[in-house]
């Protein structure tokens, strides 16, 4: 089965909810768009990832929320037209649903409380859990697994901070700690996940484990075991 050489990911460009919050109790969060600084941060990070891709093929994957469509739209400005080989709006890779309109005071609480418990299992007033981002975005990475990608090419996958973690807890197999111990890429950080040649397993860049705080997790693939190897067995045993 052809597998892509790299998988990145992008978080979406500055949007005008990161820097006005009073628009979440005004406009629904998938409607909200990028700043003027989003939209620079969207094709300055096209220009680094043509960087990388050069002129290999790319499957681009984005979230359906305007910000993250805006931020495709100038990203792919960078690349040629012909090294794009698909484009595709993917819904299970959008934003944690935070309860519809927001009341402020309601989320600021909400937000506070989730700080104590936790961003993996608390979930927001008719709204979801970290849990079932996880679950959509596992759904995903099965279907990109099955999808038909030309070998040697490059997914990128332009989505939002917390889903992008959850997607590498997903591939790389986090655990719930490791998970709570990173933090969210800057707006149009760039995760970079290579495949070693040796034996076709991912492995992040140090530049992506030490944007999101993840130096203590497993930065190399082990999606598709059944399951971990004495040495995690030892350290399970240890606690």
């Amino acid at each position: 089965m052809p597998r892509p050489k790299r998988i990145i990911l992008v978080r979406h460009g500055e949007s005008e909810g990161n820097t006005q919050e009073i628009l979440y109790t005004q406009i629904p969060d998938w409607k909200i768009a990028l700043n003027p600084r989003g939209l620079r941060q969207a094709w300055d990070a096209g220009t680094k990832i043509k960087e990388i891709v050069k002129e290999e093929p790319v499957y681009v994957y984005h979230s359906p929320y305007q910000r993250a469509v805006q931020t495709c739209r100038q990203l792919i400005q960078a690349l040629d037209y012909e090294q794009i080989q698909g484009l595709r709006e993917e819904p299970r890779i959008a934003e944690q649903q935070f309860g519809n309109l927001q009341n402020l005071n309601t989320i600021r609480q909400n937000k506070h409380e989730r700080s104590k418990f936790g961003r993996f299992f608390y979930r927001f007033p008719n709204g979801e859990a970290g849990l079932d981002v996880y679950i959509r975005v596992s759904g995903f990475i099965g279907t990109l697994r099955r999808d038909h990608l030309q070998e040697g090419s490059n997914v990128i996958i332009i989505t939002h901070g917390l889903a992008l973690r959850l997607f590498l807890m997903r591939w790389f197999q986090w655990s719930v700690e490791q998970f709570e111990a990173t933090h969210n890429p800057p707006n149009c950080g760039i995760a970079v996940m290579e495949r070693l040649p040796e034996d076709g397993r991912y492995r992040l860049t140090q530049e992506t484990l030490d944007m999101i705080g993840a130096e203590n997790a497993p930065k190399t693939s082990v999606i598709g075991r059944s399951f971990l190897g004495k040495a995690y067995v030892d350290t399970f045993m240890a606690y």
